[in-house]
């Protein structure tokens, strides 16, 4: 198992692991497949999300394959700078529970740690994703709200629980 950073030459790779967290998870995620699906130049974009100064997506290979990612975001308005966000983080199917999710998380959270000017880091869950939790909470995150009906998807809705690293 390897973490690294994602470049734009992993473009094709995490595009196709987007399409899966997207069908696999819908309820986890504020994008859908569907949406996803229909974008034009869907590689183009990613390796312009994945070459960005203020994003930084980290892959885990198990093998050689993309088997996992977690996305950090530094909010980019001056009175906001101060914080980071964590999105996108999934393991596909076959790899999970081994670790791969807390090795994710915990090398965005070593990043933001190590940059300057990064005091708290973001994160959301649905509530009903007990496992996810459980990770969060054990790396540091607390709790600081939840949000109500925050996804709707085929007609059901899903709360999340808003969380909070402070660095």
């Amino acid at each position: 198992m390897e973490i690294r950073l994602l470049n734009e030459s992993h473009a094709d790779e995490y595009w196709n692991l987007r399409l899966e967290m997207l069908k696999q998870s819908p309820s986890s995620f504020g994008s859908s497949y569907e949406e996803a699906f229909e974008r034009p130049n869907p590689i183009e974009m990613t390796e312009k999300r994945l070459s960005s100064e203020d994003s930084f997506t980290f892959g885990c290979f198990v093998e050689g394959r993309l088997s996992g990612a977690a996305t950090m975001v530094r909010e980019a308005a001056l009175k906001m700078n101060h914080k980071a966000s964590i999105y996108a983080m999934y393991v596909t199917p076959t790899q999970r529970g081994k670790g791969l999710a807390r090795r994710l998380l915990e090398a965005a959270i070593n990043l933001a740690k190590e940059t300057e000017g990064i005091e708290q880091l973001m994160i959301t869950v649905v509530t009903t994703n007990e496992k996810a939790k459980g990770l969060y909470h054990s790396c540091g995150f607390k709790p600081y709200g939840t949000e109500k009906r925050a996804l709707k998807y085929n007609e059901e809705y899903y709360d999340e629980e808003l969380m909070v690293l402070f660095l």
